[in-house]
């Protein structure tokens, strides 16, 4: 049986205060509105729950029983729906976000910080796949927003550019080059280099920036993840090259960042979401602070 919240509420209103008139005020209804309503849920139940004369209006005796689970539903309901709304306003409630790995360093936690803080009774899953899958998620719709690489664009996606994540040498201590300003790409000649699988978007970006230029970059160690790129690092085994966001300098006590020049090669990092659909309300406020967030950055650089 459908349920006829509209009836369930005119029957409540009219018999709180035994009168069409005031109830129909307090609806913001005609009294003819107000009595098609009281009719259709009585149509609906089969069974009269007004008496009405043209002097006052009485509960019948299933109007006398039924008014109390009537009530109980109304409240409900409302108490609910007005959560819901509350809930809304707030941005509050559950999302996806796709977002490429070595974003997950510095990037991604401090905009998860930020809206935690902003929207404390919001959860969310985050898929961490490559900048092709993310791609993938939010068109399929696993996830309502991505954070990707720049890529082949798509008819179907929305993408808003966030920053651009300058590539540059991780480089263990004591290191002959740990002491440079910047280092070229030409000084990397005989370095032993741990590099990222030519799979990742990254790699595919570099291969191709520098291809462009007559560069070959090749190490004798090849690694899936920039984290393990990182770590080896850290242990001795050789300098990498890495986007700036997957590490800051103190993240390692053994290990300096140093900016590579002649050319400077970066990469763009954009927010994806699918065009022409609407977000739920938490998406929607993680899509403003992260969009704020990297439009005040941009603004104050």
């Amino acid at each position: 049986m459908k349920i006829d919240f509209d009836g369930l509420q005119a029957f409540v209103c009219v018999a709180e205060f035994s009168s069409f008139v005031k109830a129909a005020q307090q609806l913001h209804l005609t009294q003819t509105a107000l009595t098609r309503r009281i009719q259709k849920l009585e149509s609906l139940l089969d069974t009269r729950l007004l008496d009405r004369t043209t002097r006052k209006v009485e509960l019948t005796a299933t109007g006398r029983e039924f008014l109390p689970q009537a009530r109980h539903l109304v409240l409900d309901a409302t108490r609910t729906l007005q959560r819901v709304r509350d809930k809304a306003l707030a941005g509050g409630g559950h999302f996806t976000l796709a977002c490429v790995p070595s974003l997950t360093t510095h990037v991604l936690p401090e905009l998860i910080r930020a809206h935690a803080l902003q929207c404390p009774g919001n959860t969310l899953r985050l898929l961490d796949a490559s900048s092709h899958d993310v791609r993938a998620a939010v068109l399929d719709g696993q996830a309502e927003l991505g954070i990707a690489i720049n890529g082949e664009q798509h008819a179907e996606l929305q993408e808003m550019a966030l920053f651009e994540d300058p590539l540059t040498l991780l480089c263990p201590t004591p290191h002959p080059l740990q002491e440079r300003r910047t280092v070229s790409w030409t000084d990397l000649q005989g370095v032993e280099l741990i590099v990222v699988s030519s799979f990742m978007a990254t790699r595919m970006f570099l291969d191709y920036q520098l291809g462009q230029r007559g560069i070959r970059l090749s190490g004798h160690y090849e690694v899936q993840h920039h984290a393990t790129a990182i770590n080896l690092v850290a242990a001795g085994v050789g300098c990498a090259v890495l986007p700036s966001s997957t590490f800051e300098n103190g993240d390692r006590p053994n290990v300096v960042k140093i900016p590579l020049t002649g050319p400077v090669v970066k990469r763009r990092v954009t927010l994806l979401r699918r065009k022409q659909t609407s977000l739920s309300a938490a998406a929607e406020g993680f899509y403003q602070l992260t969009a704020n967030h990297f439009g005040k950055r941009r603004a104050s650089h």
